[in-house]
């Protein structure tokens, strides 16, 4: 991480959790408490039937960005695969970037079948979804940067392509990964990863990928931004903020599975005690928000430098509260301080 770099502090938008009013409610509470960043998920279907919402992130970040002018917003995680073309992603965070130049932002992944099958596409194994998402990077990057583009893919293909509507700024890119040859990707094309090493026994493994594949194009790794995705619920009862972090107990079901389901009837159905004993593992619950800090701090000596906090708080109006008037600014200074930030996972 480079030694000048800001903390940037993110909140995260849920948009399977949330219809757009309250999600435009939630990013004003979220920017009056003091976030940098406001950032949404991008689904077509939720992980859940109950309570589940799907609008779409593109335009609720219009909103949001027109409303506040002194945030970045972008999505996390955008699949730029099927359902979306590369060039359609582009074309948007063009248009985007130039109606609100440098505060817009782009986190690209793999997906979920759940997104993709029920419009019609066929969801394929995990290395074509691979080589697919390094080509979409490939297509975006260069219609944003490049005049008339012809690409040749293996999966995607332009014909003297052109974005007339350029981005006016730069906008930041970034891959959402926990698999190493996805982070290398990201090392040679983008501007860093996202990730949550909480319950991820190769974190080291991934930042070691991730400066391979920079420094093997000639890039300085400490260029490149470490974000985290930090999952927390907090209640003072325990037993409420373990229900709220529930909401997601589809998310743990194991890939192999959830990757044939794409009804959210079903995978809400299969969430059992399994999938609850993983959800205590890679989301912070608490009662105490003496584990936040501590949790946060530890994430820090991990050199991470955007921390986005995906709440799932039962009084998400309170927490948001203690987040502005005691997390954050104790982040920041607890950032300020420390003088080499680590990378390598504490044993």
């Amino acid at each position: 991480m480079a030694e000048n770099r800001t903390l940037k502090l993110g909140y995260w938008l849920a948009t399977e959790q949330y219809d757009p009013r309250q999600l435009l409610e939630l990013a004003t509470h979220a920017t009056i408490a003091g976030f940098d960043v406001l950032v949404l998920s991008d689904h077509f279907h939720p992980w859940r039937d109950t309570g589940g919402q799907s609008p779409h992130p593109w335009i609720v970040m219009t909103a949001i960005a027109e409303r506040f002018r002194d945030v970045e917003v972008g999505t996390a995680v955008t699949t730029p695969l099927f359902r979306y073309h590369p060039a359609i992603v582009a074309q948007a965070f063009a248009t985007l970037d130039y109606l609100y130049p440098n505060r817009i932002s782009l986190t690209v992944g793999t997906g979920h079948a759940m997104n993709e099958v029920p419009l019609g596409f066929r969801w394929p194994g995990y290395k074509e979804k691979v080589e697919r998402l390094r080509e979409a990077i490939e297509v975006i990057k260069l219609l944003w940067e490049g005049d008339f583009v012809t690409y040749e893919g293996k999966y995607y293909q332009l014909n003297t392509a052109k974005l007339y509507t350029k981005p006016k700024g730069k906008i930041k890119l970034f891959v959402a990964t926990s698999n190493e040859g996805v982070a290398k990707i990201a090392g040679m094309l983008s501007d860093g990863i996202l990730t949550n090493p909480r319950g991820m026994e190769n974190f080291n493994s991934i930042i070691s990928a991730l400066e391979e594949g920079a420094r093997s194009v000639g890039r300085d790794p400490l260029t490149l931004s470490k974000c985290l995705e930090f999952k927390v619920s907090f209640d003072l009862d325990y037993d409420r903020a373990l229900r709220g972090a529930m909401f997601w107990g589809s998310t743990a079901i194991p890939r192999e599975k959830r990757e044939k389901i794409w009804d959210p009837r079903v995978l809400e159905a299969m969430v059992g005690k399994e999938e609850e004993e993983k959800i205590k593992r890679t989301w912070l619950i608490t009662s105490d928000p003496d584990d936040i800090y501590k949790a946060l701090g530890e994430f820090m000596k991990l050199g991470f430098d955007r921390v986005y906090m995906h709440s799932s708080s039962p009084d998400e109006g309170k927490f948001l509260n203690m987040l502005g008037r005691e997390i954050l600014p104790w982040l920041r200074e607890y950032y300020r301080s420390l003088r080499v930030p680590l990378r390598v996972a504490p044993e």
